[in-house]
């Protein structure tokens, strides 16, 4: 039995499944916070539940980043503070984030975030950290969907030149 085989939780992790790990625990600790901020900027509730989906997903893979880091002995980076509740009305209409902004921004984020789990997912050598990731993009890819969708339904998206007609042939 060589280092690597075994149970993959007995493994050690490379520097590359460290730093991927850290680094996605730091960016779901950021999106919490960004997400949060924009549940107090919307005002349609299908966008107000996406956004709690988005929020409940960062929890959960801040939580099992930070496990791994920690059952390594590696320091996770620190959570930033919970945000005050701020009220619609009290967003000055100036200040205020649009949910068409909101919902084009999430949507840009998730899109970035299957490409890093997907990264992540062919880089790793331990199946358990593979594994982890694919579920990540799994759960990314259906709440991608659902942004695209609910975007959609409300005239939302803004789409890239669309090519309807395609030019006629000329024989020569």
């Amino acid at each position: 039995m060589g280092i690597l085989s075994g149970n993959p939780k007995d493994e050690p992790l490379h520097y590359g499944e460290i730093y991927s790990v850290w680094t996605f625990s730091t960016k779901s600790k950021g999106c919490k916070s960004v997400y949060t901020a924009y549940s107090f900027h919307a005002g349609d509730k299908d966008l107000k539940d996406i956004l709690d989906d988005l929020i409940n997903q960062s929890e959960l893979e801040i939580k099992e980043c930070d496990k791994i880091l920690i059952q390594h002995g590696i320091s996770p980076s620190p959570s930033l503070p919970e945000r005050p509740e701020a009220k619609l009305s009290d967003i000055p209409a100036g200040a205020r984030i649009t949910d068409v902004e909101i919902a084009e921004l999430i949507a840009a984020d998730t899109a970035a975030s299957l490409a890093v789990c997907s990264q992540v997912t062919g880089t790793a050598i331990r199946e358990d950290i593979g594994a982890l990731f694919s579920k990540y993009h799994a759960t990314k890819t259906v709440l991608g969907l659902k942004i695209l969708e609910m975007s959609k339904n409300k005239g939302w998206l803004v789409p890239p030149p669309l090519h309807v007609k395609r030019p006629e042939l000329v024989e020569v």
